[in-house]
């Protein structure tokens, strides 16, 4: 259930907004009113990521750990998009076994690629005849960035402030497009391209995974003593594929080289997995019992279904296998960590509708009023992708890139210049003249408890 801390509301919005008169579906959202009304001076909504991150509870987590100035300079608003938990849901009706993770296997070989086609065929069809199957088309970025602007009016606000993290910057850059002038100051922090969560953002996993691991690698060697995995970062790359390469050929546990690889990937996300990496990875190399759930499943069928409804709708996926295989095999060499699993077929190969309308087109046509915010080492959303939402934006973003690893920059990091920029960002509307460069902190360390945000982002390899 949503924080006792917060006035929550459903909102009637448009299922087809061709037919804004037809059907309606219900979005939930929250509100965490600013503590100083003399100080408030607009709005601010928010986005956690997945596609499929539950948003209600992210006003109290960033109240928490957000400067009181910028939480009181807002009111702090959250919401479901359609399709999750307290919105109108959808789902796939999957059964235990498929609630894992969306991200594709690892794929040994052009075989392995077949036998997941046929495997991510049978989840489509599911989607395809679930019982909310009626809504499926609906369920995309575009619309949910239409029912942030009626959430703007429904609130009786001229424009809005957005946070987006990861995946929810692409819908923030949408909302910025499609309601330019509706906008008031947008952070997109640890972003995905102008394209959205497509097959490019996809293989891009790779390269997220291959710029990370390094940091994990120093951070394991340097306690060589504490969990025996190898005394130098070379040591622990090379025991990466050792460990991998076993269980691709002897699982036990129900842990395979696929399933080793994605929790590997996962647990990059953030400096603070790193002991738990460690301790399975320390678990599986003396053949011993895995620590408690961590390769366990989950209760999230209604995340991995409207997580696959948007990336699905979004845009067109390849349909052929034999694109899937051939990019399997050229990734397998360019990126050797991980790159056969994010080259490999998704569900949307065999989505059983086509999108309703074209991806919207992120352009600088509106007031520059964007501030991108990246990770040098960002494993899910790597660099790339934020210099080319920048291109896109134009005169309206600035982007600040800071030398550091993980995903999520503002209130997740230990960065101090990247999070007084956004601060100073949020709280005056001054951005950086040019795009600006954070320097590595040496020695910096996080000195808040960010369990109450990173609860609720929810990883697109997490299992």
């Amino acid at each position: 259930m949503p924080s006792p801390q917060l006035q929550c509301a459903t909102l009637d919005v448009p299922l087809d907004y061709r037919n804004p008169s037809g059907a309606t579906i219900e979005v939930a959202v929250s509100r965490l009113a600013s503590p100083n009304p003399a100080k408030r001076r607009g709005v601010l909504l928010m986005n956690p990521g997945g596609p499929g991150g539950e948003g209600l509870d992210l006003p109290v987590a960033f109240a928490i750990l957000a400067e009181p100035e910028v939480a009181e300079s807002y009111d702090l608003i959250g919401f479901d998009p359609r399709g999750m938990q307290y919105s109108t849901p959808v789902t796939c009706q999957f059964p235990p076994e498929l609630q894992t993770t969306n991200v594709p296997p690892y794929a040994r070989d052009a075989a392995d690629v077949r036998r997941r086609a046929v495997e991510v065929a049978g989840i489509a069809r599911l989607c395809g005849d679930s019982p909310t199957a009626a809504i499926l088309p609906h369920i995309s970025t575009a619309n949910t960035a239409r029912d942030m602007d009626r959430i703007r009016a429904a609130l009786g606000e001229p424009t809005i402030s957005y946070w987006g993290l990861s995946y929810g910057t692409y819908l923030g850059a949408v909302y910025a497009t499609l309601f330019p002038h509706r906008t008031d100051r947008i952070v997109l922090d640890s972003a995905v391209g102008p394209e959205g969560f497509d097959v490019t953002a996809s293989r891009r996993l790779a390269l997220g995974f291959q710029i990370r691991f390094p940091d994990f690698a120093a951070w394991a060697a340097q306690r060589d003593a504490t969990y025996g995995l190898g005394a130098t970062p070379a040591a622990i790359t090379a025991k990466y594929f050792e460990l991998a390469t076993r269980l691709d050929r002897e699982p036990f546990q129900g842990a395979d080289g696929a399933l080793f690889r994605t929790f590997t990937f996962s647990r990059l996300y953030d400096d603070r997995t790193f002991p738990e990496l460690a301790e399975v990875w320390q678990a599986v190399d003396a053949a011993g019992p895995l620590p408690g759930r961590a390769l366990a499943a989950q209760d999230i069928e209604n995340v991995l279904a409207s997580q696959l409804h948007v990336i699905c709708n979004d845009t067109e996926w390849p349909e052929s296998v034999r694109t899937y295989q051939h990019s399997v095999a050229v990734d397998r060499i360019r990126f050797p960590m991980f790159g056969a699993a994010a080259a490999n077929i998704w569900p949307c190969a065999f989505w059983p509708i086509d999108p309703v309308e074209r991806p919207v087109r992120i352009d600088d046509r509106g007031p520059a009023n964007i501030l991108i915010m990246e990770n040098l080492r960002d494993p899910a959303t790597p660099l790339p992708g934020a210099v080319e939402l920048r291109l896109a934006f134009g005169h309206r973003a600035r982007l600040v890139t800071v030398d550091q690893g993980g995903h999520g920059v503002y209130l997740l990091s230990a960065s101090a210049c990247g999070n007084d920029m956004v601060s100073e960002f949020l709280l005056t509307g001054r951005r950086p003249a040019r795009d600006t460069f954070c320097p590595r902190e040496t020695g910096a360390t996080a000195t808040r408890d960010v369990r109450p945000l990173a609860a609720l982002l929810r990883p697109l390899g997490q299992r």
